[in-house]
C-alpha cells in the first residue's frame, strides 16, 4: 500500500475532461437520530460549521471547483438552501436528486449525466480528515488509474467496506462489511475515479441488501485487470455518523483548528480562559467560559460556565447552566439547570429547562418514640 509524502505542487488533471467532485448528502442518519428525523445529518455542526463544508473546502482547496451533490428528497432542500450554489466556497455545485438510498454505486449511475466522461472523486459528506487531498490527487494522475481508494487500519473491520492489497498497494479484493475480513484496512469514504467505473457499475447487480455497492463495482475493475490501487491515509479520519463520533470530531477540530479571537465582547464579571470565538452580537454575563470553545453570533449566555469542547450555534440562549465537551444546535434554550450538562448533543430549537416544584403530599404512620428527619 502507497504510503503519501506531502507533495510540493498538485497535478490537476489537465485532460479534456477535468476533474470532477461528487459529495454524497443523502441517506437518513439513522445513527444520528433523532437530530436527523427533522435535518440532514451532513448538515449537523462541527466546531459550529457543517460537517459537509469541510468536504467541499478541501477539495477545493484540491483545485476541484465543479462539484456535483447527492440529495435525498427529505433533506435535499435543506443542503440546497444551507449550501447554496458554492460561491461562498468558490465552487459551481450541481445538486442530483437521489430518489432513495439504494448505495453508493447508484449515486455514481444517478449522477452519471452530470459527471459526463470526467474523471472524479467520490466523497462521502459525514467524513472528516485531516490531510490534504492533493497527494492522493497527484498519485492518481500521475498513474493514470482506474480507481484510487484510501485505506485505514480499523480495530472493527466487520462494520466497514474491507480491501486486501499487495505489498504493492494493487488491491486485491473488496468486500462491503463481511463477517470475516479478509484484513483490518477499512475503505475511508473518499474514492478516485476514471470514466471507466460507470461501465463497471453497468456490470454489477444488487447485493442481498438491496443496494448498488461501490465496492461491487471497484471488484468488477480489478476482475477486468483495470489499475486500482489503494493509499494509506495518515492523520485523523473522523465518521461522524454517531452521538460520540461527533463529539470526539468536534474535539479534535476545536483542539486544532480554533484560534482565539483578538477582541471578545464580554462584561466585568465574566472570565475568558483559552482559546475561545464568540459571534457578533452575542452577550456574556457573568459566566466563565474556558477553551477551547466556539459561541456562535445573537448568543446570549448568562451565569454560565461552558467548559473546553463546547461548541455553540447561533442565537443560543443559556441562563443558569453548566456544559462541557457538548454541542448545542441554534436556536436551543438551556434554562436552570443545576447539574452540569457533558458529553451531550442538543439540537435546534431544544429547550432545556427545570420544572417548576411539585407541592408533596406525605403519608405516614409512625411508631411510637420514634425520630424522623426528612431532608
Amino acid at each position: 500500500m502507497q504510503q503519501i509524502k506531502p507533495a510540493l505542487q498538485t497535478l490537476k488533471d489537465n485532460s479534456i475532461h477535468p476533474m470532477k467532485a461528487l459529495i454524497l448528502s443523502g441517506g437518513k442518519g439513522t445513527r444520528l437520530r433523532p437530530l436527523t428525523y427533522t435535518g440532514a445529518k451532513q448538515l449537523v455542526p462541527v466546531a459550529n460549521k457543517p460537517i459537509l463544508w469541510y468536504g467541499i473546502e478541501g477539495i477545493v482547496a484540491a483545485g476541484i471547483t465543479d462539484i456535483g451533490i447527492i440529495i435525498s428528497p427529505e433533506t435535499g432542500e435543506e443542503v440546497k438552501v444551507k449550501t447554496g450554489d458554492g460561491s461562498r466556497f468558490g465552487a459551481k455545485i450541481t445538486y442530483i436528486l437521489q430518489n432513495e438510498p439504494a448505495g453508493l454505486a447508484h449515486a455514481v449511475k444517478v449522477a452519471r449525466p452530470f459527471l459526463g466522461d470526467s474523471p472524479f472523486i467520490m466523497y462521502l459528506g459525514d467524513n472528516l480528515i485531516q490531510n490534504s487531498l492533493d497527494p492522493f490527487l497527484e498519485i492518481f494522475n500521475n498513474q493514470k488509474l482506474d480507481a484510487l481508494i484510501l485505506l485505514r487500519p480499523v480495530p472493527n473491520p466487520s462494520a466497514f467496506g474491507v480491501a486486501k492489497v499487495d505489498e504493492n498497494g494493487r488491491v486485491l479484493q473488496l468486500v462491503e462489511k463481511p463477517k470475516v475480513p479478509p484484513s483490518n484496512l477499512a475503505l475511508v469514504g473518499i474514492y478516485f475515479f476514471a470514466p471507466s467505473i460507470h461501465e463497471a457499475i453497468d456490470q454489477i447487480e444488487p447485493s442481498p441488501r438491496g443496494e448498488l455497492e461501490i465496492t461491487d463495482a471497484i471488484q468488477q475493475l480489478i476482475n477486468q485487470k483495470k489499475h486500482v490501487e489503494a493509499c494509506n491515509l495518515e492523520g485523523w479520519w473522523l465518521d461522524t455518523g454517531k452521538k460520540d463520533d461527533l463529539l470526539s470530531a468536534n474535539q479534535i477540530i476545536l483542539d486544532s483548528c480554533i484560534v482565539a479571537s483578538t477582541e471578545l465582547k464580554v462584561d466585568a464579571k465574566s472570565q475568558i480562559i483559552g482559546r475561545v470565538q464568540i459571534g457578533e452580537g452575542t452577550e456574556v454575563i457573568n459566566s466563565t467560559v474556558r477553551g477551547p470553545v466556539v459561541i456562535g453570533e445573537n448568543c446570549r449566555i448568562e451565569n454560565c460556565f461552558i467548559g473546553p469542547y463546547s461548541s455553540i450555534a447561533d442565537r443560543v440562549t443559556m441562563i443558569d447552566a453548566d456544559i462541557e465537551h457538548s454541542v448545542i444546535l441554534q436556536g436551543a434554550k438551556i434554562v436552570g439547570i443545576h447539574q452540569r450538562i457533558v458529553d451531550s448533543v442538543i439540537g435546534q430549537r431544544a429547550q432545556l429547562t427545570n420544572a417548576p416544584p411539585r407541592p408533596k403530599a406525605l403519608r405516614f404512620m409512625i411508631g411510637d418514640d420514634s425520630q424522623i428527619e426528612l431532608v
